[in-house]
């Protein structure tokens, strides 16, 4: 796992954007994992401006996101949905069929996750999976106790994460108590990861996904198991970590080594090349 420790939010979200960017110029083809909150807005922000001054295309791009909230419509204006074409999909190049957000309004969940797995396995799996984090550890809406060998399907919401999102509704009532959501081995099975945090109340979860034991109660913490996890912090969000100095210095052995050999981060390693 490599930990990035930079100063603020804005410095996240610009190298969040180069990572991206960087894969889609390499890889024009290639197939996002992507999510919606608030954290990685910036960071979509960044690639529009790219796409605007001609340095990126996403013409050639598939994207699936993790997850819908159950019974809002697309066009609701808290759907993840509604919020992807809003923040993203609507200022690129990205053709529409290639855009794939899970339904809140399927008749079988069962049936739906399975044949969105499906669609992500026909799509040649995600090269690249973008992630926040819940200020209990969640990924996606893999709430505390979620099988690491999760899948695809509905998912009850805690009520900690629908008070976390209640600022964007007019009251917790109107917050739905069910998602559907990829699950932690879908999530898993990513070729990257790249899991943006930001703020200090995200510090505690940070430190217990980083450094803590691997469980079920903290599902981030499965990323730990993964060969290719790209972990990229502000200050405050690192500011629990216990080997905080450590990383630093690891990033700044790592940067130089890539900027000798003119590469970012690896280019083959974990992709389908």
């Amino acid at each position: 796992m490599r930990v990035v420790i930079l100063k603020n939010a804005e410095e996240v979200s610009r190298r969040a954007a180069e990572i991206i960017a960087g894969l889609v110029k390499r890889r024009p083809t290639a197939v996002l994992g992507l999510a919606t909150g608030s954290t990685p807005l910036a960071t979509y922000g960044q690639l529009i401006e790219l796409h605007r001054s001609g340095q990126l295309s996403f013409a050639g791009v598939t994207t699936f996101n993790l997850d819908e909230y159950v019974g809002l419509p697309p066009s609701h204006p808290q759907s993840y949905n509604f919020f992807m074409h809003n923040h993203l999909f609507r200022h690129v190049d990205i053709s529409s069929d290639r855009c794939h957000v899970p339904s809140g309004l399927a008749d079988n969940y069962y049936e739906y996750g399975r044949q969105y797995e499906q669609a992500i396995q026909n799509a040649g799996g995600i090269d690249l999976q973008l992630l926040g984090i819940g200020s209990d550890g969640h990924i996606a809406f893999n709430e505390p106790g979620s099988s690491l060998a999760s899948r695809t399907r509905l998912k009850a919401l805690t009520e900690e994460t629908r008070r976390d999102n209640s600022r964007f509704f007019d009251s917790l009532d109107e917050v739905p108590k069910l998602a559907v959501t990829m699950g932690v081995g879908t999530i898993l099975e990513a070729r990257h990861i790249l899991l943006l945090a930001t703020g200090a109340n995200k510090a505690g979860a940070v430190r217990s996904f980083v450094e803590g034991p691997v469980t079920s109660q903290i599902t981030a913490s499965a990323l730990q198991l993964h060969p290719w996890v790209t972990v990229i912090l502000d200050e405050p969000a690192a500011d629990w970590l216990e080997r905080r100095q450590y990383y630093v210095e690891v990033e700044a052995a790592q940067r130089e080594l890539e900027t000798k050999n003119q590469r970012y981060y690896p280019v083959t390693f974990g992709t389908k090349d």
